[in-house]
């Protein structure tokens, strides 16, 4: 079982990407230095706007999650896992998790980056406000 989604968003001149255990894309249009996990602001949607298919897809235990951002020429690739455990009910922000921690903002567990290891080339184009492509492909055997 495959499915996919594609949500566009932008940077913003305060995106750090020093977080040490997640990162973030967000609906809203405003950051702050606080925010240094957030690295896209203005999506078109956050976990509650993904489509029932993809959630159903996700939303298991066995399922894996590849995040491709595309922004400037840069590609960089990230792969969570899934959970039975989520919600996927926020209606801004969508984030990746080291961590096996859930909340209904969590789309990944057990992501291989963080916003602190994203190619500094990503970080600074987002600095510069370009807009980003976010692919998200949820698979699970069977």
């Amino acid at each position: 079982m495959e499915a996919q989604e594609i949500i566009r968003c932008r940077g913003h001149p305060l995106v750090l990407g020093t977080h040490p255990t997640t990162f973030e894309v967000t609906c809203g249009d405003h950051l702050t230095r606080n925010g240094n996990c957030i690295i896209g602001i203005g999506a078109e949607k956050g976990c509650a706007g993904l489509s029932p298919s993809f959630r159903s897809v996700l939303a298991h235990d066995d399922a894996i999650l590849i995040t491709r951002f595309v922004c400037n020429g840069i590609v960089a690739e990230v792969r969570s896992c899934g959970s039975s455990q989520f919600t996927l009910n926020h209606p801004e922000d969508m984030v990746w998790r080291k961590s096996p921690f859930v909340c209904g903002r969590t789309i990944g567990i057990r992501s291989d980056r963080v916003a602190l290891t994203l190619p500094r080339e990503l970080i600074l184009a987002l600095r510069q406000g370009k807009e980003m492509v976010v692919i998200l492909t949820a698979t699970r055997p069977g």
